[in-house]
C-alpha cells in the first residue's frame, strides 16, 4: 500500500458526531446556566427517568462517574473489608478497582475465550463464605451470560452488579425474553464517558435497579448519605452527576439506538470483508451487541498494531495487562498463567475503528489494511 493511498481514519471521531447536534446541545446546556440550577436539579431528574425507561429498569440514579456508580453499587450492599466479589480479570482498571476502593477482596475468573466475557461455569468453584457478590462485565458492548450467572447467585444468595459501562442498550433474549443490560442483575452501573456510545462531555455515570430499597440507598449515598440534608445515617460520598453533563446527554439520548445501528452495520461490513487472518468478534446468538469497541484477534497482533500506525488507522489495545498481573494486585498471589484466555486475550486483541459516521471509504481502508499485512 504506497503512501499516497493512505488516509486518517481516526479511532473516534467526536467532531462528526457533535457537529449536527451542536446547536441543541448549546442551548440545553444554556438552559442549565439560566436555571442555576448547578446540583442536581431537573435536567439530572430529567435524565434518569430516561434512561431507567431506556434500560426497562423501575430506577436509575445519575452519579459522578462509571467507576463511581461501581463504587456505589458496593456500598449500598454494605460490601466492604474481609468480603469477596467475583468479577474477570480482562476489564478496565475500575472494575476491580471499585472493589478494593471500599476494603473488599477481587475474586478472579477467567474469561470465555470467543466473548471475552467472565466464564459462567468458572464461578461456582470460586465462591466462599466470604463471597457476597458477583460483577459479570459485559466487555465492549456484549452482555455477559447472564442467565448461568444468576442462577448461581440465586443458589448462593449472592447479589449481582452488572458492569454496564460499555452496554447501554446492549440486550440478551433468553426464553423469549429479551432483557437490556443493566435491568437483570440488583444493580447496574453505567459508564457515560466521553467515548461510550452514549458519552457526555466529561465524567459521569448511572445505576440502575429494579429494587426500591437500593434506589433509595443510592439516592442517599451520592449526598453524602444525608436524608433529610444534615441527617447522616450512613457515609456515603459526593457522587452526584453534573446536570450540565445529563444536559448533553439528554440531548443525545433520543440518537442512541441509530448509533447502535450504524455500529452494527459497520461491525457486520468488517464481519463480512476481513479475511481469515484475524479473528472477529463472537457474540453469543442471544445478544445483541452495541460494539461499544469492534475488537479483533490476532497471533500477530503487535505486527497488526505496527501495520494499523504505519497506514495512520486508528486502534487500540482494550486491555494489555489483566488485573491479576497488575502491580497492585500482587497481593492476591496470581502468576502468570492464572488465567490463561485472559492472558492470551491480553497478547491477541486489537479494536479498530466503529463508530458510527465512519465513511464506506474510510471502512473500505481499514479493512483493505488488515486484509493485505
Amino acid at each position: 500500500m504506497s503512501t499516497a493511498t493512505k488516509l486518517n481514519v481516526a479511532l473516534l471521531d467526536l467532531q462528526r458526531q457533535y457537529e449536527p447536534i451542536k446547536t441543541e446541545v448549546l442551548a440545553s446546556i444554556k438552559e442549565v446556566f439560566d436555571s442555576k440550577q448547578f446540583i442536581l436539579g431537573p435536567k439530572v431528574s430529567e435524565l434518569e427517568t430516561q434512561v431507567a425507561q431506556y434500560c426497562q429498569t423501575k430506577h436509575a440514579i445519575g452519579v459522578s462517574s462509571g467507576t463511581d456508580a461501581l463504587i456505589i453499587a458496593l456500598m449500598a450492599l454494605d460490601i466492604g473489608p474481609g468480603d469477596e466479589v467475583i468479577t474477570t480479570p480482562f476489564t478496565f482498571f475500575a472494575t476491580a478497582g471499585s472493589i478494593s476502593r471500599v476494603g473488599a477482596t477481587p475474586v478472579f475468573v477467567d474469561i470465555d475465550p470467543i466473548t471475552y466475557n467472565i466464564n459462567p461455569s468458572l464461578i461456582e468453584e470460586k465462591i466462599t463464605s466470604k463471597t457476597k457478590a458477583i460483577m459479570p462485565v459485559h466487555l465492549f458492548g456484549q452482555m455477559a451470560d447472564m442467565a448461568p450467572i444468576m442462577a448461581i447467585a440465586n443458589a448462593h444468595n449472592l447479589s449481582v452488579i452488572e458492569d454496564a459501562a460499555q452496554a447501554i442498550g446492549a440486550s440478551q433474549t433468553i426464553d423469549g425474553k429479551t432483557s437490556f443490560a443493566g435491568s437483570i442483575g440488583d444493580m447496574g452501573c453505567f459508564s457515560f464517558f466521553p467515548s461510550k456510545n452514549l458519552g457526555a462531555c466529561g465524567d459521569g455515570g448511572i445505576v440502575t435497579t429494579n429494587d426500591d430499597v437500593l434506589a433509595d440507598k443510592l439516592t442517599c449515598l451520592r449526598m453524602h448519605g444525608s436524608k433529610p440534608k444534615y441527617h447522616h445515617h450512613m457515609v456515603g460520598g459526593n457522587f452526584r452527576l453534573d446536570p450540565i453533563q445529563a444536559a448533553v446527554l439528554l440531548v443525545k439520548l433520543p440518537h442512541l439506538n441509530a448509533q447502535h445501528l450504524a455500529r452494527q452495520q459497520n461491525a457486520e461490513y468488517y464481519n463480512q470483508h476481513l479475511n481469515d487472518s484475524v479473528t472477529t468478534p463472537g457474540i453469543l446468538p442471544h445478544n445483541t451487541s452495541i460494539y461499544n469497541q469492534y475488537t479483533i484477534r490476532s497471533a500477530n497482533r503487535d505486527r497488526l498494531e505496527s501495520h494499523l500506525k504505519d497506514q495512520t488507522i486508528g486502534h487500540a489495545i482494550y486491555y494489555p495487562i489483566p488485573l491479576h498481573l497488575q502491580g497492585c494486585f500482587e497481593y492476591l498471589g496470581h502468576q502468570e498463567g492464572a488465567f490463561p484466555e485472559s492472558e492470551k486475550a491480553a497478547k491477541e486483541v486489537i479494536s479498530i475503528p466503529v463508530y458510527s459516521e465512519l465513511t464506506d471509504k474510510e471502512k473500505s481502508y481499514v479493512v483493505n489494511t488488515i486484509n493485505t499485512l
